[in-house]
């Protein structure tokens, strides 16, 4: 009982598979009791949900907790400790715990958590784990120069030179032990040589990086890292590194409910056309499907989506149809809603 437990921090950008990357590790450590708080960005718990559908015995329900609406990394004090508490008090402790932050949380103020007295005598960070979408990368998302900005800065007035996603961006590669290059199946071999070679030159420390298609990485590679991270912050630079806080207003984040679908690809080539007119970040939920015994789940990251039947609707659970959108501060977000909510 004095032994403290590891901790894995899963962080990454929106929509580049922390969920999916999560389910595989619970479907192959199967020897271990696992305990996951899942840091969920907007009204609608998807990823809770989607996890709860694996059945996977060493991680029942009563291990998985989901903080809603606030960013994990500003809301430590309030949500994250009181979490861990519940966790600690169940008669079967959890040998590890896994933490997904949204996609907007920055590692390193959650990681400052674990040096508090009471939870730094029980717990420790194994490891921080960043999940980086290949495709997005390849296409120039989140892959600035910092000295071609600045050199753009002095020569053209007229650029916008806030830039948060890719402070994100570079924040969580900075503080991790492990880069998951996600999504390979994705990408030229061109393209995969282009991404690590970005991905390399924007990381000030050494951290392994490995690549997968659809989140497939072993338990035995993602847990043991034994990193200590909390006694190794000085390694591991932010943007905010002096500030006292931090925040998200860059970003909006809203439920939109919709009819029952009459069939997936009309749903998804609709979803697409709007995400693409609006430059939506992320679109996901649960969708009913109209004379279909199953539930549709739904994720897409700009104009790209997934979809498959996760599982049937219970008996008696309301079919509603909701989708949580997640796009940049400006988003019309009553155009939005409209295009989305119409037959």
């Amino acid at each position: 009982m004095t032994a403290k437990i590891p901790v894995t921090i899963v962080t990454g950008f929106l929509g580049a598979g922390k969920t999916t990357l999560i389910r595989h590790l619970l479907e192959t450590a199967r020897d271990r009791r696992l305990a996951l708080v899942i840091n969920e960005f907007g009204d609608v718990g998807v990823d809770g949900e989607i996890l709860r559908a694996c059945g996977v015995e060493n991680c029942p329900d009563e291990n998985i907790v989901e903080l809603a609406n606030g960013c994990l990394c500003c809301t430590v004090a309030d949500d994250f400790a009181p979490a861990i508490e519940g966790l600690l008090a169940h008669e079967r402790r959890p040998d590890h715990i896994i933490i997904e932050t949204s996609g907007l949380a920055l590692p390193k103020p959650l990681i400052k958590a674990f040096d508090w007295p009471t939870i730094r005598s029980r717990l420790t960070v194994d490891g921080v784990v960043a999940v980086v979408d290949g495709r997005a990368v390849a296409e120039g998302r989140f892959a600035d120069d910092l000295d071609a900005i600045a050199q753009e800065r002095a020569e053209d007035a007229n650029i916008d030179h806030d830039n948060p996603l890719e402070e994100v961006f570079e924040d969580q590669l900075a503080c991790a032990d492990l880069i998951i290059l996600n999504k390979t199946d994705l990408l030229s071999e061109a393209e995969e040589a282009s991404v690590l070679a970005t991905l390399r030159a924007g990381v000030p420390r050494a951290a392994k990086i490995l690549r997968a298609r659809q989140g497939g990485v072993d338990a035995r590679v993602l847990l043991g890292l034994a990193a200590a991270a909390e006694d190794d912050l000085a390694s591991r630079p932010s943007h905010h590194d002096g500030e006292s806080d931090h925040d998200h207003d860059d970003f909006d984040s809203f439920v939109v409910e919709i009819a029952a679908a009459v069939d997936p690809s009309t749903l998804i080539a609709k979803l697409a056309e709007v995400a693409r007119a609006h430059d939506v970040l992320r679109i996901k939920g649960f969708v009913e499907i109209a004379g279909k015994p199953l539930r549709l789940l739904v994720q897409g990251v700009g104009a790209r989506f997934q979809h498959h039947f996760d599982r049937a609707w219970r008996p008696g659970e309301p079919r509603i149809s909701r989708l949580v959108v997640i796009g940049q501060r400006g988003l019309d977000r009553a155009r939005v809603v409209q295009q989305l909510a119409s037959p």
